[in-house]
């Protein structure tokens, strides 16, 4: 039967600690399991993380790609079909679809950005939407029913 004060740690599981630059009787003294040389070895070493001791670093190794023009403009896109829900579900009340009303519904993530109709789906109500782009397709399905298109200038 054991007792609490007989309980030991099993065989092997308890390590004895590292005592570095504590003399030669430690079993490391001398270098203090630095090595024998180099930067590393001496006091008071330092360096940058990514040096990589002189060789040519990975970031200049590596090749450029391709070109990223800062003028892009990435529109956040909608189609016809999720407009029509809207109007289906009486969730837009007005005539004029604008993106106050189309960030209200979720339909574009931020109100400022600009975004493009599309023109999956179908559309039948006579409504004007406002947008900085449309497709071709979504030009012609709003005003083949009746509706209008505006083009807002960014």
């Amino acid at each position: 039967m054991d007792i609490l004060s007989n309980l030991k740690p099993a065989k092997g599981s308890n390590k004895k600690e590292k005592r570095i630059g504590r003399g030669e009787g430690s079993g490391h003294g001398g270098t203090a399991t630095r090595g024998m040389n180099g930067q590393r070895s001496r006091s008071g070493a330092k360096y940058k993380v990514w040096f990589e001791g002189g060789q040519m670093p990975l970031q200049r190794r590596v090749p450029k790609r391709g070109f990223k023009s800062p003028f892009k403009v990435t529109y956040q896109v909608i189609n016809l079909d999720r407009i029509q829900k809207l109007v289906d579900d009486k969730k837009i009340t007005e005539d004029v679809i604008t993106s106050a009303v189309l960030y209200q519904n979720g339909l574009i993530s931020k109100a400022a950005a600009p975004y493009k109709i599309l023109g999956s789906g179908e559309i039948k109500s006579q409504i004007t939407i406002e947008a900085h782009a449309f497709s071709a397709s979504a030009k012609q399905k709003i005003e083949s029913v009746g509706g209008t298109i505006k083009e807002i200038k960014a």
